[in-house]
C-alpha cells in the first residue's frame, strides 16, 4: 500500500490563496522550462474556488512531445526542488509525475504530458465541471473529507474511492455539452 507522505491524508477548507500560489508556481516552471511548455493549467481540487481539498497545487503541463522534453524537464523541475517520481510511469506511461516538498508534506504536484493524451481532457473536464456545479464541487468535498478519515494515510484507497465520483461527474459533463 502507498502511504501518504505526510501522515495521515488531511482535506482542508478551500483557501482564497491557492491560486494566486498557482499562479506563482506557473510563472516558475515557464521561466525554467521555457519554449517545450505549450500551456500549463491549475487542476485538482485546489483550481475550483470553495471546494475543499488537500492542500497541494496540481499543475498539468502540457507538451508537444514527451520524448522531446523528458531528460529537459526532470533536470529543470529538480532544480526548483521538485522530485520525480519514476515509478508512477508503471501505470501512467506517457505522463511524468513530480512532487514538490518530498518526502512530506507535499505543497504541489507537477504532471507533465502530451496536449493529446486523453488524461488531458479529463482532468481539465472535471475541473470545469466542478467549477460550473457548485452543489457537485460541495458533494465532492464532503466525499474527500469522509474518505480522508476512513483512509488515514492510504492514499491508493482514497484516490481509488473517488473513481466513480470522477467517472460520475464526466460522464454528466459530456451529457451538459
Amino acid at each position: 500500500m502507498e502511504r501518504y507522505g505526510g501522515g495521515a491524508i488531511s482535506v482542508s477548507d478551500y483557501d482564497p490563496a491557492w491560486p494566486e500560489m498557482f499562479e506563482q508556481e506557473r510563472a516558475r516552471l515557464q521561466s525554467v522550462l521555457g519554449t517545450p511548455i505549450l500551456t500549463i493549467e491549475h487542476m485538482g481540487s485546489t483550481a475550483v474556488p470553495g471546494l475543499a481539498a488537500k492542500p497541494i497545487i496540481d499543475l498539468l503541463v502540457g507538451v508537444r512531445q514527451l520524448t522531446e522534453v523528458r531528460s529537459h524537464c526532470i533536470e529543470q523541475l529538480q532544480a526548483l526542488g521538485y522530485t520525480y517520481i519514476p515509478q508512477y510511469e508503471s501505470w501512467l506511461p506517457d505522463e511524468l509525475f513530480f512532487r514538490k516538498g518530498v518526502p512530506g508534506p507535499w505543497t504541489h504536484h507537477v504532471h507533465v504530458m502530451e496536449l493529446s493524451n486523453p488524461r488531458w481532457e479529463a482532468f481539465l473536464s472535471f475541473r470545469d465541471y466542478l467549477r460550473a456545479h457548485p452543489d457537485a464541487a460541495s458533494e465532492y468535498g464532503d466525499l474527500k473529507r469522509s474518505l480522508a478519515v476512513a483512509f488515514k494515510d492510504d492514499i491508493v484507497g482514497y484516490r481509488n474511492a473517488k473513481h466513480d465520483f470522477v467517472v460520475a461527474a464526466l460522464r454528466k459533463r459530456r451529457e451538459d455539452e
